[in-house]
């Protein structure tokens, strides 16, 4: 019994341990790419500031782009977390409506416009970001798929909603770069999802009429 705690005590020591060294990578790239730029950062760079070595960097990292978009996984996980604690009598659309700005919401803090202001300057990163709403797009028709119990007939419907709410959230990023300085997220958000729907209701008539 006791030798069963020992090993549970280190294991958790352990990964403690790595998640710590993962921060502090991730803090010291973050603030020299702030501070240099980007391409003007070495990965030596990042591990001196660190104190790891370049091998530990890569036991962690494979690039230096991926230590900026380390971000992403947490937010799709979040976001999946969000879409499975709605009520589960609540429509597709208000829980994803709901789950999408609050989980935006809860990351448009300084560090994460600090994030997105250097990929938006920064050409080799903003063709990397692209990528993230493939992703986020999949994980989010799965997970509005599971609230339907998986019917597979629903699963093309599931796919629709989540390509039109992914790629509000793509146009939703690139107006946030040309918001007032005064905009709060929340409202952004519910603007943007104001302007979407009423869009697609407009769409939906114009196909009505279509010849």
């Amino acid at each position: 019994m006791a030798e069963n705690k020992r090993t549970e005590t280190t294991e958790g020591r352990r990964e403690r341990k790595r998640r710590q060294t993962r921060e502090r990578i991730e803090q010291a790239a973050m603030t020299l790419f702030l501070q240099r730029g980007f391409e003007a950062t070495t990965i030596e760079d990042i591990t001196e500031a660190a104190d790891v070595s370049k091998r530990s960097f890569f036991d962690y990292f494979p690039s230096k782009e991926e230590v900026v978009f380390a971000w992403q996984d947490a937010f799709a996980d979040r976001l999946m977390a969000a879409i499975a604690a709605r009520p589960a009598d609540e429509s597709s659309v208000a829980a994803v409506e709901a789950a999408i700005t609050a989980t935006v919401i809860a990351s448009v803090d300084e560090p994460g416009l600090a994030r997105g202001d250097l990929i938006h300057r920064t050409p080799a990163l903003k063709a990397r970001d692209q990528l993230k709403y493939a992703k986020l797009e999949h994980k989010l028709a799965e997970a509005l798929l599971l609230r339907k119990g998986g019917d597979p007939l629903e699963r093309p419907r599931m796919r629709v909603l989540a390509a039109i709410v992914i790629g509000a959230l793509r146009v939703g990023a690139e107006l946030w770069q040309q918001r007032p300085p005064s905009a709060s997220p929340q409202d952004f958000a519910r603007e943007i999802f104001t302007d979407l729907w009423k869009m697609l209701a407009e769409f939906g008539d114009e196909a009505k009429t279509r010849r």
